[in-house]
């Protein structure tokens, strides 16, 4: 599978912060092709190390959450939750020497709520200047080796 030399980066978010309903969602997959993979959540917390640690496995160089601002989620903790999953994963990964910068988190505003396109295109910025995931591409290579 040719990816043009582009990053990959799969986006959990919260289904509750602005401007993220199936036809936002579908506007941004246009205009992203297959560089943004888009995984709605009821709940950044949700989110689980191992979404995100599959993600870096099977498709993504990047993988990243969004979620609403502190003290506005529905659940009352789960952006709290879904920010501590995410650290601990970063500290995951680096310890096996990746880029902790391949999973992140970015927390909504309450005074400036942003939306979903914004985030997106934040994030891909931000992640502009790494290299092709190393996981990916190695499991990419043993499954053509092994005939899968």
């Amino acid at each position: 599978m040719s990816r043009g030399g582009k990053l990959v980066l799969a986006l959990f978010y919260c289904r509750h912060i602005p401007e993220s309903s199936d036809r936002d969602r579908q506007k941004l997959e246009e205009e992203y092709g297959h560089c943004l993979r888009l995984f709605p959540m009821p709940c950044s917390g949700r989110i689980e190390s191992l979404h995100l640690l599959r993600a870096l496995e099977e498709f993504a160089d990047a993988a990243y959450v969004v979620t609403c601002p502190a003290g506005e989620c529905r659940y009352f903790e789960g952006n709290l939750w879904a920010r501590k999953r995410v650290q601990w994963t970063r500290e995951l990964i680096s310890s096996i020497g990746l880029d902790a910068e391949r999973i992140g988190v970015a927390k909504n505003s309450q005074e400036n709520p942003r939306a979903l396109f914004e985030f997106a295109d934040d994030i891909m910025e931000s992640i502009a200047h790494l290299d092709p995931s190393p996981v990916f591409n190695e499991c990419q290579s043993q499954a053509i080796e092994s005939g899968k």
